[in-house]
């Protein structure tokens, strides 16, 4: 076993609580990740970790390991990359991570680009809404639209994107176009339920008076991409982001509503975990986002 690979192989174990979420991660056995671990732990003549039936816990000695080894990896990466750097363009696996209309509609059509500019990289696209631990699952980078408060990882603004009200021209026609916000609460509203302000719009004026309106809703969903195709459909006034709506207005399939007012904006951030060196291929990754979503 080479000591690398050992180093590894704990890391792997240590940040998936599992030897068999650690085989998947690395593209080994799961007898060979055990195998590894043992072999390191017979060299120091520590335990690293106490192993049951139902749970594997660190030591206090393989927590110091962990920690350390994590460190060494980080200085032997950033050694490779600093002596290599103009010679040789970044390579593996690298596993970006997007809500799933966002990855569809915006970063899936850049990823081509992206690979033919790193052919030496794979490049590995997850889409989920859901909660992830980017450790865990060994995500190198995640887009994700809002912040996060986890103090392990560096989120990187790349833009904003406002929220705008929009109704397809059928309904329109049938049932009038609001002039003020206070109207909207006559009407019938799509509510996307990822939304923690539900039924209650805020509005600000283009004199900067703000107020929140009370909307009446029979449909709602929990995909920004639904409540467009609803919309479309003459379902109602929907309030999404701008990229989801801006092809549908441009096509005439939408009609923007009090287009004047403000609602809602919501930043896209680039996540990465807080460590004194991050890979070339996620700071390539990250200046690539860069140029293709932040504003001019």
């Amino acid at each position: 076993m080479d000591t690398l690979d050992g180093l590894k192989t704990v890391i792997a174990v240590v940040e998936t609580s599992s030897f068999t979420a650690a085989s998947e991660r690395l593209g080994m056995s799961k007898a060979l990740v055990s195998k590894y671990v043992g072999e390191v732990e017979n060299g120091l003549g520590i335990r690293l970790f106490n192993r049951t039936t139902r749970q594997l816990a660190l030591t206090e000695a393989g927590k110091r390991y962990y920690e350390q080894a994590v460190t060494l990896l980080e200085q032997f990466s950033a050694m490779v990359d600093d002596v290599t750097d103009e010679q040789i363009s970044p390579r593996g696996l690298i596993r970006i991570s997007a809500p799933v209309t966002f990855g569809e509609m915006k970063l899936a059509p850049l990823l081509t680009e992206f690979s033919n500019l790193y052919p030496e990289l794979k490049v590995e696209l997850i889409l989920t809404n859901r909660a992830i631990d980017m450790l865990e699952e060994a995500i190198d980078v995640r887009l994700r639209i809002g912040g996060v408060d986890d103090s392990n990882m560096i989120a990187r603004h790349l833009k904003t994107y406002p929220l705008i009200l929009s109704a397809a021209p059928s309904y329109i026609q049938q049932y009038g176009l609001p002039k003020s916000p206070p109207e909207i609460a006559e009407h019938r509203c799509i509510i996307d339920s990822n939304f923690r302000v539900g039924k209650q719009w805020p509005f600000i004026s283009p004199e900067g008076d703000s107020a929140t309106i009370n909307v009446s809703s029979s449909m709602a969903a929990n995909s920004p991409q639904a409540v467009r195709e609803m919309a479309i459909a003459g379902g109602g006034i929907a309030m999404v982001p701008n990229f989801i709506v801006e092809d549908a207005i441009d096509d005439g399939l939408l009609l923007p509503v009090l287009p004047e007012y403000t609602t809602l904006e919501f930043g896209l951030y680039a996540i990465y975990p807080h460590r004194k060196y991050i890979a070339k291929k996620v700071r390539c990754f990250i200046d690539f986002a860069l140029d293709k979503f932040a504003d001019k």
